[in-house]
């Protein structure tokens, strides 16, 4: 008898298997999260050469390149009035799928510095992908070897050496009258460029004396014994090899200032939750592939992928922060 139902037995299994897998379709199990069907604009509201250029552009193929999505990104710098062309275009995309933009500290900064018509809330928040580090540089032939030597000399001749940067009263300028505040005495002649990848070239041909750049401005320059790094301008060294040779500038002078940029992305305002929500899943994956790990190593990035809820407090605290900071030196549009 076993024999003659066992064929009867396995059609009913297969019966129930097939109709398992009808009802978990229409529960909605196997649906797809969104994803894009036309190319993304991933916009770079900063010039060429910079720390927020140098991820759009490393960042562009991974999506393809690890199989996350079918359709290109494609890069656009808009760096006009420190970065605000960016950030008022991809406003004025209202709905629109596949603008989005890679941010810095301007997202803070340019507002409040300038009164452009823009607020950060105003776009839609995808994820923070990391936090970046800031250095002190000098020229590689400088006599300086340590940050204290380095402003004790600017000390002692106020105003004569050029801190290059990039921007007017963004980040750089900001770390600057940091510094200038922790050391009474210090002053430097701020002089701003359009992008990171600028001023270490400008350092590199000694028409500035120094810069506080990111880790990926300079790196490529340092590793061709072009720079030195006197000091990480943070509260701990860089846990990474040989960046972790480079003291605080607290273990270098005693004073301990800090500051980390803002790496995120946003998307232009209104678009669907099914949208946003799709987009942090890819940028999700992207932090999670080899090519992100290798790019986080070889350019001192600090990963710290943050989305939802959490992002936008982060966001509403970095504001507070930021504000407070440029309060402090004068920075705010009055």
């Amino acid at each position: 008898m076993d024999t003659m139902r066992s064929p009867k037995v396995w059609k009913c299994l297969l019966v129930v298997a097939l109709l398992a897998s009808v009802t978990s379709l229409w529960g909605g199990v196997a649906f797809a999260a969104w994803t894009p069907t036309r190319p993304v604009e991933f916009n770079v509201p900063a010039g060429t050469g910079g720390g927020a250029d140098l991820l759009a552009r490393f960042v562009s193929p991974l999506f393809q390149k690890n199989n996350i999505v079918n359709q290109p990104f494609i890069v656009v710098n808009r760096s006009g009035g420190a970065g605000a062309e960016g950030f008022l275009y991809v406003k004025s995309k209202t709905g629109d799928e596949n603008v989005i933009i890679v941010t810095l500290d301007n997202l803070f900064t340019t507002p409040l510095a300038t009164g452009v018509p823009f607020n950060w809330k105003e776009l839609t928040p995808i994820s923070r992908l990391g936090l970046d580090w800031f250095v002190l540089w000098v020229n590689a032939e400088s006599p300086y070897k340590t940050a204290k030597e380095y402003l004790e000399a600017v000390k002692k001749e106020p105003g004569k050496f050029k801190m290059g940067g990039t921007g007017t009263k963004q980040e750089d300028q900001i770390i600057t009258v940091q510094i200038e505040q922790g050391f009474p005495g210090v002053k430097f002649a701020y002089v701003p460029f359009k992008g990171g990848g600028e001023v270490c070239v400008e350092l590199v041909g000694k028409h500035i004396d120094s810069t506080v750049n990111n880790p990926s401005e300079c790196v490529s320059h340092w590793r061709a014994g072009k720079v030195r790094p006197l000091a990480v301008i943070d509260h701990e060294r860089i846990p990474l090899p040989e960046w972790d040779k480079i003291p605080t500038l607290k273990e270098a002078t005693g004073v301990d200032i800090s500051y980390q940029m803002l790496r995120g992305i946003f998307a232009a305002p209104n678009i669907k939750k099914e949208v946003q929500d799709g987009y942090v899943e890819l940028f999700k994956k992207v932090s999670e592939t080899q090519d992100w790990k290798t790019y986080v190593d070889q350019y001192a990035l600090k990963p710290a992928f943050l989305a939802g809820p959490d992002y936008v407090k982060w966001l509403e605290q970095k504001e507070a922060t930021t504000k407070d900071l440029m309060d402090k030196g004068g920075m705010l549009k009055k």
